[in-house]
């Protein structure tokens, strides 16, 4: 008989409250989902044609973003026969990647989209053992990656998040929301509710972002088996560390996530504006693939307002006592299959009963209370004495044992930066002042990716946000 080590309701509670990265184990074992590597799946999918994204294996000292990455679309079949080495002619669109020169990730794939025809198969994910009824794999999404295949260190602005391994390891170096000046925030390449760092984690230029030194990472090794919950607003890199990956997961939503958005739609509204001025020639792809298109000022004004009204409201009916955080119905959980591009914001009142991290004990009160042990291993934090990319793997026999791997030194500055092109008058200028000034003769000019990255930093963007809530209320 399997005895799972947490009811539903404890398990619940450890996802609600715990505020630092942790690995469930023993909790999934029988799940179906866990049958899901890719020989599987491709059979399940019948040769279905998925998008997956190509990225360099040599690591650089400038994050790869999804924006200098190639795609293609390829199935499953042909994926496993180019990581396998087997001849290009079974491996399709892949035949034109070195496999020791590339690595592949079909991620964010919706499991509501690719097995829309078989929703049978959304019951193999039971987050229902986690607290959550109702939720299985239509809430969820699928990543299934090469060896190498990585996410560039990103936070996501809404939710917490509950990640399945289910084949191969993932290596996952994770940082805490108060390094959020260190981990040097930008908004471009811009996509709604995720803030990427200028940093690459596996390679950081320390001549150019000194401050990341001042990070605390917490990295673990995910094994199949495992579940890992990473807490609201943790800074996460990802990437895959065997020659196949598969993994499931889904975002909890949280009562802040309505703050969120109102702060996600002044972004957009700023990005959008700003970014659309510039000479289209300019070739500066600041748009994230997942992103359709960059949006009229009306219409993100418009999403403004909804995600304002959307915020108010949910005010209004918790103080009203209408709220029940307790519930986690299927109707509760309104725009949670898709973490990307979530702009659909004119939730009923019951779509607003959304859950809510406590924050009001002290950390250390907290963390006395959650059962620690075999079953839930704490992410403790990595000392940069030892190295700053080690990784402490948790075995996937539930043992707390850390292993520290090899790890690699910091790069040296490579910084290009595109410069401004400035008119005469502005360079005329430009020179008085580096005349006037000789400490500034070497300095770049400012680019509008520049004015950006300080408009709206997310300290900036919540202060904004504060402000247009009050004056809404007034």
């Amino acid at each position: 008989e399997d005895v799972k080590p947490f009811t539903p309701e404890k398990t619940k509670e450890i996802v609600m409250s715990l505020q630092q990265p942790a690995v469930f184990c023993n909790m999934v074992g029988d799940w179906p989902a866990l049958h899901w590597n890719v020989k599987y799946l491709s059979a399940v999918l019948k040769g279905k044609a998925i998008q997956f994204r190509l990225g360099l294996k040599t690591v650089d000292l400038v994050p790869q973003f999804e924006t200098s990455c190639s795609y293609v679309e390829a199935t499953l079949e042909e994926f496993l026969a180019w990581s396998c080495g087997q001849p290009s002619c079974l491996s399709g669109p892949f035949s034109c990647y070195d496999y020791s020169k590339y690595w592949a990730y079909a991620d964010y794939k919706y499991i509501a989209r690719i097995f829309e025809d078989k929703p049978e198969i959304f019951q193999d994910v039971r987050w229902s053992d986690f607290g959550f009824p109702g939720r299985s794999g239509k809430e969820s999404t699928l990543w299934i990656g090469s060896e190498g295949a990585n996410t560039p260190c990103h936070l996501d602005s809404y939710g917490c998040n509950l990640v399945l391994q289910v084949q191969g390891r993932k290596r996952w170096h994770l940082f805490p929301p108060g390094d959020t000046s260190f981990l040097y925030p930008t908004r471009i390449p811009y996509e709604e509710s995720s803030i990427f760092s200028k940093v690459n984690i596996a390679n950081p230029d320390l001549k150019r972002f000194p401050e990341f030194r001042n990070s605390t990472v917490h990295v673990v090794t995910l094994s199949p088996g495992q579940v890992l919950l990473v807490p609201r607003h943790w800074w996460h890199y990802v990437e895959s560390i065997d020659p196949v990956t598969v993994s499931i997961n889904s975002w909890i939503e949280l009562d802040a996530d309505h703050e969120a958005r109102v702060e996600e739609a002044i972004t957009r509204t700023l990005v959008c504006a700003i970014k659309s001025a510039e000479n289209p020639k300019d070739g500066d792809l600041w748009l994230n693939p997942t992103e359709v298109e960059a949006t009229s000022h009306e219409i993100n004004l418009q999403y403004l307002n909804k995600a304002v009204s959307a915020y108010l409201k949910c005010q209004e009916t918790s103080v009203s006592g209408q709220a029940h955080s307790s519930s986690t119905g299927a109707g509760q959980r309104t725009n949670t299959s898709s973490k990307r591009k979530r702009r659909e914001v004119g939730c009923e009142p019951e779509g607003c009963t959304l859950l809510t991290q406590d924050c009001s004990t002290s950390k250390a009160e907290e963390l006395q209370k959650i059962p620690f042990g075999p079953h839930l291993i704490q992410v403790l934090p990595q000392s940069h004495k030892t190295n700053m990319m080690g990784a402490v793997a948790v075995e996937s026999d539930g043992r707390d044992v850390p292993h520290e791997n090899e790890g690699e030194h910091f790069g040296k500055l490579h910084c290009k930066r595109k410069r401004l092109l400035m008119s005469n008058d502005c360079e005329t200028a430009a020179h008085q002042m580096d005349s006037d000034c000789s400490p500034c003769t070497s300095q770049t000019p400012l680019s509008t990716n520049d004015l950006l990255d300080c408009l709206v930093n997310p300290r900036v963007i919540s202060l904004v946000a504060q402000l247009l809530l009050e004056r809404t209320r007034v």
